[in-house]
């Protein structure tokens, strides 16, 4: 582990020569106005000139390193006591000194995940009363813009600023991770709270693995995809593609329009738009479809005697580009313009057929960006306009596409190499996570998340406590037992917590909203997270075990005793047999920390579940009104 992760430091000092800096830096994340960790030896990292000497001192304190043969340095200082006085730390070699102001000591956190982490304060729940209340000058927030990169970077993809809490930089901030900071604030008025906002929406859980954790869950190989197209995204595309020609031949029973595009039914693009708008096409009523998109560019000798450039926009979601048959680029990314490489070889004088096979899995599809977007630019740097004259073949295909290491809402680990490497060696005192949505459905995200557990713990320390949301319920209301892609993930994200000695799940499986995704009560979330991180112990299932005629579950963190709320028993509470099919709701009565269900008459059952639907009615809680998480237990005979 030591060799990869001098290995990773080296290539991030590649991306950032020494030779350019005039004087010690600290990575990205740091800044003035920020929020160092109290009361754990702190660690800053940085770049300076190769083998020079570097001293950082904080306050009264200091402490000194040698800058390695990439320039890359990381010093620790002693621990420090939560304060709001401000400091200044100061970066010196030979070289000179760089300084950071306005520095706090106190709890930093980063709060990362999806759509629902990301959702901002303005959209959560009594906005406009929060956003007055919202100034605090011991809360300070760094927000890290979204892009995507195959390896690790120093800097972020755009300007990153340490700012106060205020109605104004709180805004737009994850109403989650603000709303936990304000209820630790009240808890300890003295500690300042610093809060870094990284997230993406729709993002896979794989996209924000570091370099040893896509290794560990990926291999090899697929690091080697992402270097490959770090430095030529055309020779990345041609290792991939033909992973995608076997897809496409076994869903269109053999099929190669990318080599006879006359196999197809061209239609004319009604307007250039997103398909949705393409009334009577059929994609406007179901635009989650597989669509064939075609053009011709005429080129002089001229424009195609050397190396062009093709710019088709942005595609909603995926896209393989091909010309005259060719494969030249390939895309995830609905937001995401497309520019690739045509090689000489691949472009002839006269008629030049451009053909793109779109893929989309989510509500818009088809040209994101509009038609003054898409061109060819010759060698000779002539540029050929190509917003008109489209073509469309519907086809009959609705599966999704593999998906290429470096695509951007589940490339492997590539949303941490741009949002959450250029944080540096930066300690702090936990994650707030909340993800999942985009997983459910797909095996072990347990080893998923221990594997990010790891990274983070890699890359801020020992001492980071993961606090991870479980999943709101959202989906259909059903009035039996059934199987659910949710419940199994939330059921996993449980799983992965009580594996962890240094983690909390914190469930939202009660404040969700059927019909949206993103439910607007990140109040009360953050208020759990708070307490989370402060060591409440939360409620958890510990184990089932059938005695005679009765199955008992007994349950740690539960303050007072369980209690169903609004009526004599607990919602949701199943029993199955071997197979999932058998499973069937149980009347379960209560008893402390413990549930205690009756097993119907000729049933052996093996599994008790609770909660066990994508958007499940709840009304266990703990005396404390705490939610029980929905979970899947194996009875114990």
């Amino acid at each position: 582990m030591m060799r990869a992760t001098k290995g990773l430091a080296a290539g991030l000092a590649m991306l950032w020569p020494a030779a350019a800096l005039s004087n010690p830096v600290l990575d990205a994340g740091f800044g003035d106005n920020m929020v160092l960790q109290a009361g754990q030896p702190l660690t800053v990292s940085g770049r300076t000139q190769p083998g020079v000497k570097v001293a950082a001192r904080l306050g009264k304190t200091g402490s000194g390193a040698v800058a390695d043969g990439s320039g890359v340095f990381s010093i620790t200082l002693p621990a420090q006591s939560g304060s709001a006085a401000p400091v200044t730390l100061t970066i010196s070699d030979e070289t000179g000194t760089t300084t950071y102001n306005n520095i706090l000591i106190g709890n930093v956190f980063l709060c990362a995940g999806q759509s629902n982490m990301e959702l901002s304060v303005t959209r959560a729940l009594d906005a406009e009363n929060q956003l007055r209340l919202a100034p605090d000058d011991s809360i300070r927030l760094l927000m890290v813009p979204k892009t995507t990169a195959p390896l690790p970077q120093v800097q972020f993809g755009g300007p990153v600023t340490w700012r106060p809490a205020t109605s104004t930089s709180v805004a737009d901030f994850s109403a989650a991770c603000f709303y936990m900071a304000k209820a630790l604030r009240r808890k300890d008025p003295a500690t300042p709270i610093g809060l870094i906002h990284s997230n993406w929406g729709g993002s896979a859980a794989r996209a924000w693995l570091d370099p040893e954790g896509v290794l560990a869950l990926h291999g090899q190989a697929a690091l080697d995809q992402l270097g490959l197209y770090a430095r030529d995204p055309y020779a990345a595309a041609q290792a991939f593609v033909p992973q995608w020609f076997d897809w496409w031949r076994a869903k269109d029973s053999g099929r190669e329009p990318w080599k006879n595009s006359a196999l197809l039914d061209w239609k004319p693009t009604p307007k250039f738009t997103l398909w949705n708008e393409w009334t009577g096409t059929g994609l406007d009523t179901n635009p989650r479809a597989n669509v064939w998109l075609r053009t011709v560019v005429t080129l002089t000798p001229e424009q195609a005697a050397g190396e062009g450039s093709l710019a088709i926009g942005a595609i909603d979601d995926m896209d393989l580009t091909f010309v005259n048959g060719h494969p030249v680029g390939y895309t995830f990314g609905w937001g995401v313009e497309r520019t690739y490489r045509v090689p000489p070889a691949h472009l002839k004088a006269g008629k030049n057929e451009i053909l793109i096979a779109a893929n989309n899995m989510w509500d818009t599809g088809g040209f994101f960006a509009g038609p003054e977007r898409l061109a060819f630019t010759a060698a000779n740097g002539d540029r050929v306009p190509l917003g008109t004259n489209w073509e469309y073949a519907a086809t009959a295909v609705t599966d999704v596409p593999p998906r290429a290491p470096w695509d951007a809402n589940a490339g492997l680990g590539v949303m941490h190499n741009a949002m959450i490497a250029p944080l540096g060696r930066m300690t702090l005192a936990g994650v707030a996570w909340y993800q999942g949505e985009s997983d459910a459905g797909q095996p072990a995200y347990d080893q998923k998340l221990a594997t990010l557990f790891a990274g983070w713990r890699r890359q801020f320390g020992p001492q980071t406590r993961m606090l991870v949301v479980q999943l709101a319920d959202w989906g259909e209301r059903r009035a039996a037992p059934g199987e659910s892609g949710w419940a199994q993930l939330r059921d996993e994200q449980r799983l992965a917590v009580v594996a962890d000695s240094n983690a909390a799940l914190v469930t939202a499986i009660d404040i969700g909203e059927p019909t949206d995704i993103h439910p607007a009560n990140k109040n009360d979330l953050g208020k759990r997270l708070a307490e989370a991180f402060n060591g409440r112990a939360l409620p958890m299932p510990e184990g089932a075990v059938r005695n005679g005629d009765m199955v008992t579950v007994s349950f740690t963190g539960i303050e007072g005793a369980l209690q169903a709320q609004g009526g004599p028993y607990p919602l949701g509470v199943e029993l199955c047999e071997a197979g999932m099919e058998t499973c069937r709701f149980a009347l379960a009565s209560l008893a402390g920390s413990r549930m205690v269900i009756p097993v119907p008459q000729g049933m052996a059952p093996t599994r008790v579940r609770y909660a066990w639907a994508d958007a499940p009615v709840v009304n266990l809680v703990d005396g404390g009104g705490m939610p029980i998480p929905g979970f899947g237990l194996d009875i114990a005979p």
